[in-house]
């Protein structure tokens, strides 16, 4: 069937407070596609995806549902500082082709993009998908414009010259969100991990192994790793893991650090608003006395093994990080099936305090710290906009067009989790960033429904 006689095309343009070598070098640098795929999205590089030339290609692989897709593109023009344009060779449309403009505004820039499609199926492909297609497109383009604007406006705010970072966990829901953030920024960003990685540090903590030697120099330290606190029922086995996978860890890279010849400035050593325990509806900042339960008494000795590194005169921060929220994993991913299908609701009687942070804003935090040398011990790293429950899940089902009425009574969740439950699910914190406040941190989404619509691909349409 021949293809539609004209192409479906979407554009959107930005202003960028920032030059336009700026707005060029960052989609130039290694991460830059990873940065932008959005998280409501599953693409994965199979190959290509470096250096960013013309005659270059990368080849895509596209999940929807069960289905996979390759997606196989071409770069015909590149023009150093003002744009490059990609091409479709095979894959899912009739044709494919985005053009990336980067043009000057005064002291700023502005971001051009220009997507052209043709679909399967000629004029009747169009009638039945275009206007699908030209949503879904619309909304790439929103994400993409909202990071690139904000990434690039936040690291002029406060600018840092390129750094030598390691991390640990950086194949978690963070760490894999992190790198890319970091690498467009020109940083270089060192794994530390369990496995042989290329360019990466082994270790095993377990073991007490950790190659010293490959630590030297770095410029910070970024903790991030830690067996995840809501996967099953604590049972005693369980919470010696959770334990053993934070304060092991975290002490034996505090020690190595604390015993270099050239150590780095930071370690940024993550932490939870589970150390505050349950408070109803008492405001919490950092400086509130720290909870008894589990996972209060876990977050505290989790921040007091980082004191070898402080001791050494190494500035150590604690972020303690809300629930944070994205489609990729965590507690957002697995709400998306039940609150689609219109089952979701208040968890237990719905008063208790939720606090929350979007993963753009996360990133944001991180960066915030390597560039705020003021900063040092906990710091929460939540949104100024704490919520009840029950309101994350009336904003959650508003977000996806469902109802969240049905309601999951406390004493199912304690049959199903047990002590996690009231730990986790059924706790109250209404922790405040005061912190991150006074040192002038700029959150890029406040309010829930901003965030959650801008992770999700929900986003209104433009007046």
């Amino acid at each position: 069937m021949p293809a539609s006689p004209t192409p479906l095309i979407v554009t959107r343009a930005t202003r960028i407070a920032a030059p336009r070598e700026a707005l060029w070098q960052w989609h130039a640098a290694l991460g830059a596609f990873e940065r932008l795929v959005p998280p409501w999205q599953r693409v994965e590089v199979i190959h290509g995806g470096g250096a960013l030339t013309a005659g270059s290609t990368v080849t895509l692989r596209l999940a929807r549902g069960p289905f996979r897709v390759r997606w196989r593109l071409t770069h015909p023009s590149v023009e150093a500082g003002h744009g490059f344009s990609d091409e479709q060779i095979t894959g899912p449309f009739a044709a494919w082709r985005h053009e990336h403009r980067f043009e000057d505004d005064g002291a700023a820039s502005r971001l051009v993009d220009r997507i052209s499609v043709r679909l399967p199926g000629g004029r009747l492909g169009k009638t039945l998908a275009g206007g699908v297609v030209r949503g879904m497109l619309e909304q790439l383009l929103r994400y993409r414009h909202a990071v690139t604007r904000d990434d690039l406006e936040q690291q002029a705010r406060h600018p840092l010259a390129p750094m030598r970072i390691a991390i640990t966990g950086a194949s978690g829901l963070v760490g894999s969100a992190l790198t890319p953030f970091l690498r467009v920024q020109g940083h270089e960003v060192i794994p530390i991990s369990r496995r042989a990685i290329a360019g990466g540090i082994q270790w095993d903590p377990s073991a007490g192994q950790l190659d010293s030697a490959r630590l030297e120099g770095l410029d910070a330290v970024i903790h991030l790793a830690g067996a995840s606190i809501a996967s099953g029922r604590w049972t005693v086995e369980r919470k010696a893991l959770l334990r053993e996978s934070r304060i092991r860890p975290t002490s034996l890279l505090a020690t190595r650090l604390a015993g270099l010849a050239r150590p780095p400035r930071l370690l940024i050593s993550a932490s939870a608003v589970g150390a505050y325990g349950s408070r109803g509806d008492e405001t919490l900042s950092e400086a509130s006395t720290l909870g008894e339960d589990f996972l209060a008494l876990l977050a505290r000795d989790w921040e007091a093994a980082a004191e070898p590194a402080r001791q050494a005169g190494i500035r150590v921060v604690h972020p303690r990080f809300g629930v944070v929220l994205s489609p990729r994993g965590g507690a957002l991913a697995k709400l998306l099936t039940p609150f689609g299908l219109g089952l979701g609701g208040p968890v237990g009687s719905g008063s208790q305090w939720l606090a929350w942070i979007g993963i753009d804003d996360l990133l944001g935090v991180l960066h915030h710290l390597l560039a705020s040398d003021q900063l040092a011990g906990p710091v929460n790293a939540v949104s100024p906009h704490a919520l009840t429950n029950a309101e994350f899940g009336r904003t959650l089902g508003r977000v996806l067009g469902r109802p969240a009425v049905l309601p999951l009574p406390a004493p199912v969740l304690r049959l199903a989790f047990g002590e996690m439950a009231d730990a986790t699910l059924l706790a109250s914190q209404r922790v405040d960033p005061t912190a991150l406040g006074a040192s002038g941190y700029r959150w890029r989404h406040p309010d829930l429904e901003g965030a959650l619509r801008h992770l999700l691909g929900r986003q209104r349409p433009d007046p």
